[in-house]
């Protein structure tokens, strides 16, 4: 599972790359999002693309896989499906966090494309009401097999990366039928990504900083035991 992941670019570069209309709360660098925290999401809303605030993971009694949902649930899972056919978004990043295990030792590594660049994910969202009636924004990333660069971090599954083509279909306000948008989800080449290791502090969910993204010498990022 993807428990953790970084979107730091200017405002200005993301609303260009990703053709952004609207910035609806006051955007700020996120070196290292965890799940339950808030964190940017685009919409389609009325013809526009719109940046948003959300937090990451539903609440919901059946919401076993409520902060990454495995295309495997959504399938199988009438909630995911309603959501797949009204309620998508798309979360950019810029890196993804795992823990690349060697025999009983492990550290973190941050999974980038090869350019440095910004990536779409594919996200469902939902909008529940606290005990107060308040709505509370909330999405979880899609997920789909991993390449093969994920996999040699032991990790079955990975966020579903949507090629820039596709995320205009998958932003589209009509109502989409699942098996048409499921063909959106496909896995990303690894020939296009790689791996390099940060600091554990990464597990600190309070840690939210610069140093979180910057590569690190393996001798001093092993953790575990």
């Amino acid at each position: 599972m993807c428990q953790r992941y970084s979107m730091a670019a200017d405002l200005p570069v993301l609303m260009d790359h990703f053709q952004v209309d609207r910035v609806m709360y006051y955007y700020r660098n996120r070196y290292n999002v965890s799940p339950t925290q808030f964190t940017p999401v685009i919409l389609q809303q009325n013809g526009e693309r719109v940046l948003d605030e959300f937090r990451w993971g539903f609440i919901p009694y059946w919401g076993k896989d409520a902060v990454n949902a495995d295309l495997r649930t959504v399938k199988d899972n009438p909630s995911y499906r309603k959501m797949i056919e009204k309620q998508r978004c798309v979360i950019p990043c810029n890196g993804f966090y795992y823990w690349k295990k060697e025999g009983k030792k492990a550290y973190p590594v941050r999974v980038v494309m090869k350019n440095r660049g910004m990536f779409g994910v594919a996200g469902l969202y939902e909008i529940w009401k606290d005990h107060h009636g308040e709505p509370l924004r909330t999405f979880t990333l899609v997920m789909t097999s991993a390449n093969r660069l994920i996999g040699n971090l032991e990790e079955p599954r990975m966020p579903a990366i949507l090629p820039e083509e596709a995320i205009k279909d998958w932003l589209n306000e009509e109502p989409g039928e699942f098996h048409r948008l499921s063909s959106l989800l496909q896995t990303y080449s690894d020939e296009e990504m790689e791996a390099y290791p940060v600091t554990p502090l990464i597990g600190n969910d309070t840690h939210d900083s610069e140093e979180c993204i910057r590569e690190m010498d393996l001798r001093t990022a092993w953790v575990k035991q």
